[in-house]
């Protein structure tokens, strides 16, 4: 029954997913509170799991505890990068940092990164947080998920392990198919 339960959880989040998968991650450097700059380049060879959040957003904090167990579980195969944008403040960010005990790097954005994930556009003018990217050792978009009702598994249980555990296992010299 847990295998059947687990399999229609998994096909169910493989149909929910993705819509912004399959693409090279678009290339950018941002800076965290301490003004340190982050680029995708710089984590070639393993898994990115990157977020776009809203300091408000209390999905998006109960994910960032997610995120940090992940960081915990994986260490070095993955890295964790989260970005913010306006209204956020490094007010904000600092003490969205101390008070869910952050220790990934949260980048602040002026929009354009944002826009070129979420391949905003003037018909589809909306930015909907939390949604998260998982990028290959190799810089392309495998999956991403936005907060929904199918996709909660991933954002409040623990069904981004699964999704990380599969490009694990994935052979290093294996690339994604364009």
């Amino acid at each position: 029954m847990r295998f059947l339960f687990g399999l229609l959880v998994s096909a169910a989040l493989l149909l929910a997913s993705g819509e912004l998968s399959g693409r090279r991650a678009p290339g950018f450097s941002l800076p965290d509170l301490h003004l340190q700059q982050y680029d995708p380049l710089d984590f070639h060879g393993k898994i990115l799991v990157l977020d776009v959040i809203q300091t408000t957003c209390p999905h998006c904090a109960a994910f960032s505890e997610i995120l940090e167990k992940l960081r915990g579980k994986y260490g070095d195969r993955i890295a964790v990068l989260s970005i913010v944008n306006p209204p956020d403040t490094q007010t904000t960010v600092a003490r969205f940092v101390a008070a869910h005990k952050i220790s990934t790097p949260v980048l602040f954005d002026c929009g354009q990164v944002t826009v070129s994930y979420l391949k905003v556009t003037p018909a589809k003018p909306s930015i909907n947080v939390p949604h998260v990217f998982l990028i290959d050792g190799h810089g392309m978009i495998r999956n991403d998920f936005g907060y929904e009702f199918d996709t909660k598994n991933i954002f409040e249980g623990d069904g981004l392990n699964a999704e990380i555990d599969r490009l694990l296992a994935e052979p290093a010299s294996a690339k994604p198919k364009k």
